[in-house]
């Protein structure tokens, strides 16, 4: 679970970013959802599995893309979707 880890960390570091917008995700904010990020990854190290939540953090239109987009970084979130997809699948 290192590889989800790892794409978990660059999504945390994209979302903390300061001129990020969260006005058309399901966040309320830079720090709430910081924090959702720190406890999924938490429960990944700790289960050493994704939970649900994650996919659904990183579904197409979900959460994270609505920032991503709003932001100017959709085409690193659809690269780091990809490798979580992958990391989920056991590619990494």
């Amino acid at each position: 679970m290192g590889a989800l880890v790892t794409v978990l960390g660059e999504v945390r570091e994209l979302l903390a970013r300061p001129d990020s917008d969260y006005s058309w995700s399901s966040f309320l904010d830079a720090d709430a959802a910081l924090a959702e990020i720190d406890e999924l990854t938490a429960r990944v190290r700790a289960e050493g599995r994704a939970p649900f939540a994650l996919g659904v953090l990183f579904a197409a239109t979900g959460p994270i893309q609505e920032v991503a987009l709003s932001s100017g970084w959709g085409e690193q979130f659809l690269a780091l979707a990809d490798r979580f997809d992958a990391a989920c699948a056991g590619d990494s």
